[in-house]
């Protein structure tokens, strides 16, 4: 059986429990801190990160080779299409979030989430590069009624689980959500999403991890 490690408070965890829950994959959960020194977490996630999973083959980190696994070693419940060329634009959307949205939207945490600052150059920075990456997704995200198409697939256990945390940070910081300054309206999207019972699941113990880590 799967274990899956990391925290409930993890987008990138969260992206992973979404997909294996679609997927009516039997799986466990271990909470692992990210940043953790221990050696046994090292041996498989050499940068500390999470999430990562064990597996009686052994362990493995980075939540998109873990996709890849999960969809490969678990086909009965396809998350992607058939074709190779859709699938690989299905992974092009999910790696144009991470790459292009999220990850230049994390320099935005500290000051949006975390009561850290940041200087304002490096707020006009991120802006600047945030509202170009904006545009080009508008391209590639379909939003039909799905981010790839008319289809649920990984990538929107990818969109579900990051367009908000992109929104909710460039509101916090500059006054605006910049997917919706910039015409995305994905809102109803994370509406339709959030009817699944497996976006239900992962919303409700993201929420529940979220209490109880205000409370140690």
């Amino acid at each position: 059986m799967i274990t899956l490690c990391g925290s409930s408070i993890s987008n990138y965890y969260n992206v992973v429990k979404m997909a294996l829950l679609e997927k009516g994959v039997p799986f466990m959960e271990e909470t692992v801190k990210t940043g953790s020194k221990d050696e046994a977490v090292l041996a498989v996630s050499p940068l500390g990160k999470i999430p990562f999973i064990r597996t009686p083959q052994g362990g493995m980190c980075e939540s998109q080779a873990i996709l890849d696994y999960i969809e490969r070693a678990y086909p009965s419940t396809r998350l992607l299409p058939t074709d190779p060329f859709a699938a690989a634009k299905v992974w092009e959307l999910m790696a144009y979030i991470d790459l292009h949205l999220e990850l230049v939207a994390r320099e935005l945490y500290t000051q949006a989430f975390f009561g850290g600052s940041m200087s304002e150059s490096s707020q006009v920075r991120v802006r600047k590069t945030l509202e170009k990456n904006i545009a080009g997704f508008k391209r590639l995200v379909r939003f039909a009624p799905y981010a790839a198409g008319d289809t649920f697939t990984l990538a929107d256990c990818v969109a579900f689980n990051n367009l908000p945390l992109v929104g909710l940070a460039s509101k916090q910081i500059y006054g605006e959500d910049l997917l919706l300054a910039a015409g995305v309206d994905y809102k109803p999207y994370l509406k339709l999403v959030g009817e699944r019972a497996s976006a239900q699941t992962v919303v409700a113990d993201r929420k529940a991890a979220a209490v109880a880590a205000t409370k140690t």
